[in-house]
């Protein structure tokens, strides 16, 4: 019988319904795992299926019998996939799930800086509206969204569903060439032109050597329109210190941030320092977490895990 270990359950909302494979199988879920208590959690296993606890060479040698790792996300970092395929590990992945959910927080994050609805909120909390003299007051800008151009970083999945929603909302949408790019392609857009012509900026791309610190204080002063940042994709892909001196120099009108270099942030990071704004908001990476979008997700943990029972892996890495 089959043994199949759950590292990290914790990181799947509560409400969602954790099916089992339908095959018989021995079944052994843990809230969270440590890294460090990873290999001794795997060491009897034959399937594991992880979020975010990592699955290294060194836990992969002390588990002979492991032969599938079922990520349960699209980011695949936390697997040494060489290691993987040395052994004849199959890595699954998850793909899709969350074409919904991040556009929407996406525009939720766009829509709240845009009418600066934090700012508008914070002031009747503190009594601004009942001392105002007149039936509304204006100590935040509000802007529309038609007739504004959005910069996109990232032309996958999540990028062109982000720009069909903004097209739907009467909205120029752009997407950005690679930074360094001699000439953009078809259908893209210099990296400097996105920089220096969009009112909105948002990035849906995967963090690697290439797009790490990809925005900088370099690349803040090339903003003419004074943008709204917008990342729900990966910390780390613009540089936090530098996102809040651009605040404090006014080259950005505001930030909303879902990702941050390191999660729980650091009780050092910059943008702890600026949260009191009413132009910056940062959520709990939840961008991905929707209902919806947390069941399928597990919908295709499932079938992966049973695709490769049958001998028939899929969304194999």
């Amino acid at each position: 019988m089959l043994k199949v270990v759950f590292l990290d359950r914790d990181t799947i909302g509560p409400a969602v319904t954790i099916s089992r494979p339908g095959f018989p199988h021995e079944w052994v879920e843990y809230g969270k795992t440590a890294p460090e208590d990873v290999a001794a959690r795997i060491s009897d296993a034959d399937i594991v299926i992880t979020n975010k606890a990592p699955v290294r060479e060194q836990a992969m040698e002390g588990a002979p019998t492991l032969r599938m790792v079922a990520v349960a996300a699209t980011g695949y970092d936390i697997v040494d996939l060489a290691a993987a395929k040395a052994r004849g590990i199959t890595v699954s992945n998850v793909r899709g799930y969350a074409v919904n959910t991040v556009p929407e927080h996406t525009f939720a994050l766009i829509f709240a800086l845009r009418r600066s609805v934090i700012g508008f909120r914070q002031d009747v909390i503190a009594g601004e509206w009942q001392r105002a003299n007149q039936f509304c007051f204006f100590n935040h800008p509000v802007r529309d969204l038609v007739g504004s151009t959005l910069g996109l970083f990232g032309r996958g999945t999540l990028g062109q569903s982000v720009a069909r929603i903004a097209e739907a909302l009467g909205m120029k949408v752009i997407f950005a060439a690679r930074k360094g790019a001699g000439q953009a392609g078809l259908g893209y857009h210099s990296f400097d032109e996105v920089l220096e012509t969009s009112d909105i900026i948002s990035f849906h791309m995967p963090l690697t050597p290439e797009t790490r610190n990809l925005i900088g204080m370099e690349e803040f002063r090339q903003m003419k329109r004074r943008p709204l940042i917008i990342n729900t994709a990966r910390g780390g892909l613009v540089n936090e210190a530098d996102l809040v001196q651009a605040l404090d120099e006014g080259l950005i009108a505001g930030a909303g941030f879902d990702v941050l270099t390191k999660e729980p942030p650091a009780p050092d990071n910059p943008l702890l320092t600026v949260l009191d704004r009413p132009n910056v908001i940062v959520t709990p990476h939840v961008a991905w977490a929707s209902y919806e979008a947390m069941q399928s997700l597990w919908a295709q943990v499932i079938d992966h895990v049973e695709n490769f029972q049958k001998g028939i892996p899929s969304n194999v890495l």
